[in-house]
């Protein structure tokens, strides 16, 4: 069991690696590269399969179980920080489809939204399974807040007999509602040596369990967070993989065990030794670009130095201490193949922690230094995904989440031609991923899409795809209401926003719907406003975009709007959608009278349909396009006979607004 801080990065552009030991790189589609000492935030349910290989349950976690199988339940974990209660609350629902069907059947797994304004209605179905983290909540009238949504949200679960999960916040006890106690359970952490085997033994590591027997290792089960636990194993797992440690698992662990314990002290006994800034700069650049190339960490280098605007020495680089010296006086290897690494396992994870934690007043020059130096031309694509994933570890970790979307704009703005930027796409779904800053980037995403100033088409792509590929995965209706706004805006990259909008929700008939009613929304708000929306309206209601089967009482809502107001230009391909589909497949046959009736019976509509139906069908005399031009024109003349007799029972009398539009 572990507390998750892990990312995921699907259909990556480049690739991602974090920590140590050599970088493994799997390119294609859609697989996904799982970066080396990072858990993933997403509860898809391949990583929650993946999650469930390496859980061990805490104490009452049967409790909890038990109580969340009824359809309409709500189970509330009280847990302390580090004892794994997020990894417990996704078992806890993952639990509820293990077999497969849920899923295969379509119930939803989200994440809703701790705090802030919700963006969409919950509108939960049978069997949907939800999640709701409120662990990092530390203020108690955020928190009384939290409560009250959770209130109405644990209504709608009930009603319609859906599942939800919620972990509290720690130390908020005094600020509890009393209605939720009944609900609650309170999990105690795993035994620590079993949440350590398991990690091991699924990295295949052979090994006795006297090895796990420690005095040092003992503390670390009594104290240390679940996921350290599970940084243990991955240390001991890249010893192992360097070759650089020994052959045996007491080796490897040894030297998981020092930079677990010993780094931090280690790093601070070298850099209080180390008094001259191009040295203490040499040690960062390397632990920032570290497997990069020698030749490449110098550039690096040089280019720190004057980011932190360190004067030049005077005297000729020949009087100077050599490069090769000052490596080896700071303990940095250069492999044969000129890549320079630490000697010791994770120490440029401890070097990086250490600069950022201890020299605040640097870090909006080294968000600068790295936003240049992830674009040297020396770096491989490996090389600049480490370097962005190690920024943006080093920035989250110190609370400052605005340096790494800093950099996302920075990098998606100077991107050139159609492809987007991988390392700010990497940035940004490291920060979606984040368990303390992930909301922080979905509300920055949002901020970023709502104003109304022009955006660069490398921004637009780089939120596009976090939209599709993240919050797509984990939100899904904030993916919508983001990919809405980039949607209609101008330009190549709108476009392919609105490809990829209604590509997400055409695979889902909530998705769809919601964006229906967004749409139908905004297109009432006046002809200035509601154009772009109408335009993206009446494409999603073509049947190219429609879930299969067809959502027929969303549709028709749409259509109603479509047909009440210009311009009639959008009427014709969507029009001509249905009726291609209703000839390629007869049971689509309802869209001919739902069209009708979408008019309202408006004489206008009507002859605008009846004029796309005869140019549809054309004069080439196709016996199928014919038959459904034909049984359109029955249901357009069946609604005017309608309304002609209704004209007639309440007599003749004005034209109505309605009419003339």
């Amino acid at each position: 069991m572990t507390e998750w801080h892990r990312v995921t990065v699907n259909d990556p552009r480049g690739a991602v690696n974090n920590g140590v030991g050599p970088q493994y790189v799997i390119y294609g589609g859609a697989d996904w590269m799982i970066r080396k000492g990072v858990e993933p935030l997403r509860i898809v349910r391949e990583d929650r399969e993946r999650l469930a290989d390496r859980f061990v349950p805490p104490v009452n976690y049967r409790v909890a179980s038990d109580r969340l199988e009824k359809p309409g339940s709500v189970v509330l974990l009280d847990a302390q920080p580090g004892s794994g209660r997020r990894a417990a609350a996704i078992m806890l629902l993952h639990g509820l489809g293990e077999d497969g069907d849920a899923d295969e059947a379509g119930v939803r797994f989200e994440e809703l939204p701790a705090m802030g304004k919700d963006e969409y209605p919950l509108a939960p179905g049978a069997g949907d399974r939800f999640l709701l983290d409120l662990s990092a909540i530390t203020d108690e009238e955020a928190y009384v807040d939290a409560q009250r949504r959770l209130a109405v949200r644990r209504s709608q679960v009930q009603e319609a007999g859906a599942h939800m999960v919620v972990v509290l916040p720690s130390a908020m006890e005094h600020a509890h509602a009393p209605d939720l106690e009944p609900d609650t359970v309170k999990l105690e952490r795993p035994r620590g040596v079993a949440v350590l085997t398991r990690h091991l033994r699924m990295d295949r590591m052979a090994f006795r369990p006297t090895d796990l027997t420690s005095p040092g290792l003992r503390r670390l089960y009594e104290r240390s967070p679940m996921r350290e636990l599970a940084r243990l194993a991955r240390l001991v797992k890249a010893a192992r993989d360097s070759g650089r440690f020994g052959a045996d698992f007491a080796g490897w662990l040894d030297q998981a065990m020092h930079a677990v314990t010993d780094r931090a002290g280690e790093v601070d006994q070298q850099v209080a030794s180390v008094r001259t800034a191009p040295e203490r700069a040499l040690l960062l650049a390397t632990a920032v670009l570290e497997e990069a190339r020698a030749d490449t960490v110098y550039e690096a280098w040089h280019g720190l130095m004057r980011t932190v605007r360190h004067e030049e020495e005077v005297t000729s680089e020949l009087a100077r201490p050599g490069f090769g010296e000052r490596l080896k006086t700071l303990g940095i290897e250069r492999d044969p193949d000129g890549r320079l690494r630490f000697g010791r396992l994770a120490y440029a994870d401890a070097v990086r922690t250490y600069f950022w934690a201890n020299f605040p007043g640097m870090r909006d020059d080294l968000r600068d230094w790295v936003g240049r130096a992830a674009g040297l031309r020396g770096l491989t694509s490996d090389d600049r995904m480490n370097v962005v994933v190690r920024f943006g570890e080093c920035s989250l970790a110190v609370g400052r989440p605005d340096h790494l979307f800093d950099l996302v704009v920075r990098w998606a703005d100077s991107a050139t031609g159609a492809a987007c930027d991988p390392r700010a796409l990497t940035a940004l779904e490291l920060g979606l991923g984040d368990e303390r800053f992930g909301a922080w980037f979905r509300s920055r995403m949002y901020k970023c899409v709502t104003k109304s100033r022009p955006m660069s088409d490398g921004l637009v792509r780089v939120l596009t795809t976090a939209c599709l590929q993240s919050l797509g995965t984990t939100h899904p209706k904030l993916a919508v209401v983001r990919l809405h706004y980039l949607a209609v805006r101008k330009g190549e990259a709108a476009h392919e926003a609105r490809e990829a909008l209604l590509g997400l929700v055409g695979r889902d008939r909530q998705l769809f719907r919601l964006l229906v009613d967004r749409l139908r929304d905004w297109a009432h708000q006046g002809p200035r406003r509601a154009d772009p929306h109408l335009q993206l309206l009446a494409e999603l209601l073509s049947d190219t975009w429609a879930p299969d089967p067809s959502p027929w009482p969303d549709l028709f809502l749409g259509w109603e709007t479509v047909f009440s107001q210009p311009p009639t230009e959008l009427w014709k391909p969507l029009v001509s959608s249905w009726l291609n589909a209703v000839a390629g497949d007869s049971t689509q046959e309802m869209a001919l009278d739902l069209m009708v009736r979408a008019t309202r019976g408006r004489t206008a509509a009507l002859h605008r349909l009846y004029a796309i139906a005869c140019e549809w069908a054309g004069t080439a005399r196709h016996s199928s396009r014919a038959a459904v031009a034909a049984r359109f024109w029955q249901h357009i003349d069946h609604a005017q006979y309608t309304r002609t007799k209704r004209e007639e029972h309440a007599g003749a009398g004005p034209r109505t607004t309605e009419e003339e539009r």
